[in-house]
């Protein structure tokens, strides 16, 4: 298991974990089950390698975009901001690296929601970030619970 909080490439808008799954849908199904645990449902669920097989006729690795929501963070954050919704949902994604192993990563709310200087946008954001938190926390969990090292 690694967790870290940018990409190779330095993305300043995620932060990432390496889950030791075997299977590509058994990762999708992982961060599922750890969104809704946080209270989020999967409004989207974009299969990119198929969209581009289909559109382009390329074949890429396995990648999909899970846009989730946490409905009542969403209201505040709507409330305080109406146009944030330019915003939602944040947006998850579960790739399959050239190794073959898998990463998952978090669109940062904090780094995101900076684009507004609304003080319950930004609480928002914060309480998001720490719910995706610990959703990468619970896919780099050993089964007992206990962190991997």
């Amino acid at each position: 298991m690694t967790s870290h909080t940018t990409s190779s490439a330095g993305a300043a808008y995620g932060f990432y974990c390496k889950p030791d799954d075997k299977s590509f849908a058994h990762v999708v199904s992982r961060v599922t089950e750890a969104l809704k645990t946080e209270g989020f449902g999967v409004l989207t669920d974009i299969d990119v390698q198929a969209t581009m097989k289909t559109k382009l006729g390329v074949d890429v690795r396995p990648y999909r975009i899970l846009g989730a929501c946490n409905p009542p963070l969403a209201h505040r954050a709507l409330s305080a901001q109406p146009d944030i919704g330019l915003l939602l949902p944040c947006n998850v994604i579960v790739r399959e690296d050239d190794d073959g192993s898998f990463t998952v990563g978090f669109m940062d709310p904090v780094a995101v929601m900076q684009m507004t200087d609304d003080p319950e946008v930004a609480r928002v954001a914060d309480e998001v970030r720490s719910r995706l938190e610990r959703v990468r926390s619970a896919l780099t969990a050993a089964p007992g619970g206990a962190a991997k090292t």
